[in-house]
């Protein structure tokens, strides 16, 4: 057993601390970018340290004990600070001050309207840098970013926030396939499926008044940005929000069916975390942000 006058061994802390978030060390090395092997021998370490078991076995899987729940319930919170604190310091003095790392879990918006228009935030702003990364998972403390863009995960930690756009759905299709065409052209044209946004069909279908036995359906696509070649070339419609597809209606690559407008009842929103290098900056990225969303939203009547 290690005595009392031994160093604190913070590095198996820390893991040990991930694998009581993430519930298994399988997954904790993953969030940590680190073998399975290593965060168990951190846990080992840790065990060795404190005198007594943190995981115990139980039927199929491993559970922490009493005292490890105790234990990462205590520190985890101190251990955040520590980090959070690290971090801030570390970016101060980082050459690379004028740099902003976004993460969203809507890559079609970054696709289409995000990115596409990042220049203009760069040379409004005097030439800073902004990385974009894309990730459907829960954001973690240990993520790095500065801003969330998101329509559908929760922010625990303390952010400002800008309401982006509240999501419209129309149906879309290939001018030489629906131009002049009614509603009514979903009967005969097949409907793309797409697998990362299972609710986006039904409730336009219920909006519209229809079942899913009123449509063909048609292929599937993970994302949206996927489905959109298929859809600008193809004789099918997709269902999608309006504004990733508003600069193709406006270019006269895309066409709206009329009467195919209704709101999904989600809602886009930035985060500009406290915990940002440049918090100053994240603001004015999402006040950005939130411009480029209102000029892009298409205006068409029906």
């Amino acid at each position: 057993m290690a005595s009392e006058d031994d160093g604190i061994p913070l590095n198996a802390i820390r893991a040990f601390v991930m694998i009581a978030r993430e519930g298994s060390v399988t997954r904790a090395a993953s969030a940590l970018g680190a073998t399975q092997s290593s965060v168990s021998r951190y846990l080992a370490v840790l065990e060795e340290y404190l005198g007594t078991d943190l995981m115990e076995r139980r039927g199929r899987r491993n559970e922490l004990t009493q005292f490890g729940r105790l234990f990462a319930n205590t520190v985890a919170e101190p251990l955040d600070t520590v980090c959070f604190t690290a971090k801030r310091m570390r970016r101060r003095n980082r050459p690379e001050a004028n740099r902003l790392v976004v993460r969203t879990s809507l890559p079609t918006f970054a696709y289409s309207l995000l990115i596409p228009n990042l220049q203009a935030f760069s040379a409004e702003m005097g030439g800073v840098i902004v990385d974009v990364i894309s990730s459907l998972s829960l954001p973690t403390s240990s993520d790095q970013f500065d801003i969330l863009i998101t329509r559908d995960l929760s922010v625990l930690e303390p952010a400002d926030d800008w309401e982006l756009y509240n999501e419209q759905l129309v149906c879309v299709g290939s001018p030489n396939h629906v131009a002049g065409k009614a509603l009514s052209v979903i009967r005969s044209m097949p409907i793309l499926n797409i697998t990362s946004r299972p609710d986006i069909l039904p409730t336009w279908l219920r909006a519209m008044n229809l079942a899913s036995k009123d449509i063909k359906s048609g292929a599937r696509y993970d994302h949206n940005y996927l489905a959109l070649p298929a859809v600008m070339t193809g004789k099918c419609l997709l269902v999608a929000p309006e504004i990733i597809v508003s600069d193709l209606v406006r270019r006269g690559i895309l066409h709206i069916i009329p009467g195919s407008r209704t709101p999904s009842g989600m809602h886009y929103r930035a985060y500009a975390m406290d915990r940002s290098g440049n918090p100053e900056l994240a603001r004015a990225f999402c006040r950005w942000v939130a411009r480029l969303c209102k000029k892009a939203t298409v205006v068409e009547t029906d």
